[in-house]
């Protein structure tokens, strides 16, 4: 069997794009290794059908963080033996193309984001000049890049000329065991259930004004399920406005547990701000959560998701960020129970066509020659 190195720089519990790759080389006949990290708190692993190894690192953020776990990937693949190496973002992406060149590998690069447009590198020149001189170097000698959706896909197109291959962050259609029950899960059978999930809540994703936007919806509860630079904001901004009652959180979960969430929800948000580049043009996972859980959503206007959402009539598009304005949008789902039906429906019927099934396709078609 031939043997594929993927490597990422998360702890690999909730990254749903890496294990679809990864359960795909399997069916393809690899012999496949997911390298990642593991974070103090981080979630164990679940049975997957491939080998995983995730690194102990001294550093857990910032430049000596990326430092270490490059370096050390660096002799990690250097030290084993292989015939296709992955590198998922940026952040992956240099040891494996040193890699390449001394070892010969082919090499395969995955950009989940338009990595030197996010927020965390808007304001800190130095770094994000840094990471822009790594992907110079090396996007131009890449022969085979994927991505996660026609807008970015674009960007690079302009940039650099180069042709990408668009994979997008669908999963496959649900098989999951029999969902939990709401009182088993903790959930208020009583009430309409807002939820907002992910692995990565950070800042100018919306959550904020969310939060603040509870203050003017009634009969229902807004769940936050997941982890992110906000958290704690969103737990200050809870207790300091007395919404402790509207809103309730919940750590990270594996990927079977969250759909368990997922499931009981009435409503999905998705409200990143177009406050940069890699906001604008993203899709986010969760999107196609809400749809394969029959969960209408609320969204802000970004150019990918906005398309989604009006092809398949799945949801409501906001105006703006303002909390009242948020929750005025909430309430006319929270009372208009036909409508809410009638978008739960398209979202089972969305789910038919985006679907794993359907996009595995087109990872197929990149990976095959080295078969």
């Amino acid at each position: 069997m031939k043997k594929v190195i993927i490597s990422v720089t998360n702890d690999l519990s909730t990254d749903r794009r890496v294990d679809r790759t990864c359960t795909t080389l399997v069916k393809l006949g690899f012999e496949v290794l997911l390298v990642g990290r593991k974070r103090r708190k981080s979630l164990p692993l679940e049975a997957r059908e491939y080998d995983t190894k995730r690194m102990f690192l001294f550093f857990e953020k910032g430049f000596l963080f990326y430092a270490e776990y490059n370096f050390r990937l660096f002799l990690f693949l250097l030290l084993r033996k292989c015939n296709l190496l992955v590198a998922n973002d940026l952040d992956t992406l240099l040891p494996n193309y040193l890699i390449k060149k001394i070892k010969k590998n082919n090499l395969v690069y995955d950009s989940h984001e338009y990595f030197t447009g996010v927020p965390e590198l808007e304001k800190r020149k130095f770094v994000r000049t840094f990471w822009k001189k790594i992907e110079h170097w090396i996007f131009p000698k890449l022969t085979d890049i994927i991505t996660v959706n026609d807008s970015i896909a674009n960007l690079y197109k302009t940039e650099y000329g180069k042709e990408l291959s668009v994979v997008r962050n669908i999963p496959a259609l649900q098989k999951h065991k029999e969902t939990r029950s709401k009182k088993e899960l903790g959930i208020d059978e009583s009430k309409f259930i807002i939820l907002l999930q992910g692995a990565g809540i950070n800042i100018d994703r919306g959550a904020e004004e969310a939060v603040l936007a509870m203050q003017f919806v009634e009969n229902a509860i807004m769940y936050i399920v997941g982890d992110g630079d906000v958290i704690d904001i969103l737990k200050e901004i809870t207790v300091k406005k007395n919404l402790e009652q509207k809103i309730k959180f919940i750590p990270k979960q594996p990927m079977e547990k969250l759909f368990q969430y997922t499931a009981h929800a009435d409503i999905g948000l998705t409200l990143d701000k177009d406050t940069n580049i890699n906001y604008r043009f993203s899709l986010p996972n969760k999107l196609f959560d809400y749809i394969h859980a029959g969960v209408p959503v609320l969204a802000s206007p970004l150019v990918e998701v906005e398309k989604i959402i009006h092809k398949y009539n799945i949801g409501y598009i906001i105006e703006n960020h303002n909390p009242e304005h948020i929750a005025e949008k909430l309430n006319n789902l929270i009372v208009d129970k036909v409508n809410l039906k009638i978008l739960k429906e398209n979202c089972i019927i969305a789910s038919q066509s985006l679907n794993w099934t359907n996009e595995e396709n087109k990872l197929i078609d990149v990976f095959k020659k080295y078969i």
